[in-house]
């Protein structure tokens, strides 16, 4: 089946924190726009370079629909990378097409306790999960940025207590894992949302949460790299297809 493909109208942008804009779009294409029921939904931006559609994944943040509107954080550092400089570059009545919306994710009502963890790229979708999950939900969420500055203002159950980490010089995604694996570790029913950096990830998150804590995939479904240091959005996928691979026991691609 076909993804749908959307053009959406920029409205208006925000400079959340030094490092996250918010941008808002809807216009006419926003009526074809069929929003996902999870919590994690995401749409795939398509941004053209030299006659080729580069794209790129982004969590919605929020949906409108009496205002015909949706929200989109974007991570922003500088000149680096195709979508963050678009993001701080943008004007209202621009346009963009995109992929989707796609999802996986939703909290579960049935699960005794929540974990979620994730740097700037997995806010977006840490915050609209916190948002979703019901008055009595309890847990933990974990979010790593550069500093102070970087916080956001979130609205979660009473139940759920949440850790801003800040990182400093060190490599994004290694305070991370040292605060998840060394946070208590509830009795009952644990459902897991964590993404970020994928080396911290899926290399030590993952075998944490899966065979140290043998949490089912049923539970843990939703642990992935959501980008990769040091590679393209593109170089990431061959990346991550590798460790899949790995992971089952088959030989990496050649020249991966």
């Amino acid at each position: 089946m076909a993804r749908p493909r959307t053009t959406l109208t920029v409205q208006r942008t925000e400079q959340l924190t030094p490092h996250l804009i918010r941008v808002h779009l809807g216009g006419p294409g926003f009526a074809a726009f069929q929003p996902s029921e999870f919590s994690d939904s995401y749409v795939k931006f398509i941004f053209p370079r030299d006659g080729i559609d580069v794209l790129r994944t982004y969590t919605v943040r929020s949906i409108d629909a009496e205002a015909g509107a949706l929200a989109v954080d974007f991570v922003y550092h500088g000149d680096e990378g195709i979508a963050g400089p678009w993001a701080a570059a943008v004007q209202p009545g621009d346009t963009i097409d995109a992929f989707g919306p796609s999802g996986a994710y939703s909290p579960r009502t049935d699960a005794d306790w929540h974990l979620l963890a994730g740097d700037e790229a997995a806010l977006p979708a840490i915050a609209a999960a916190l948002e979703a999950m019901d008055s009595t939900a309890r847990g933990r969420a974990f979010i790593e940025v550069s500093g102070p500055e970087d916080e956001l203002p979130l609205s979660a159950p009473d139940g759920i207590e949440i850790t801003w980490l800040h990182r400093g010089a060190r490599p994004t995604g290694e305070l991370l894992a040292e605060s998840v694996r060394n946070a208590p570790w509830d009795d009952g029913q644990v459902q897991v949302f964590i993404h970020g950096e994928a080396q911290s990830v899926m290399h030590d998150l993952r075998r944490y949460i899966r065979r140290e804590r043998n949490v089912p995939v049923e539970w843990a479904g939703s642990i992935s790299g959501y980008w990769r240091r040091g590679r393209t959005e593109e170089g990431f996928r061959t990346w991550k297809a590798d460790l899949a691979a790995q992971e089952k026991g088959e030989p990496a691609r050649a020249g991966s």
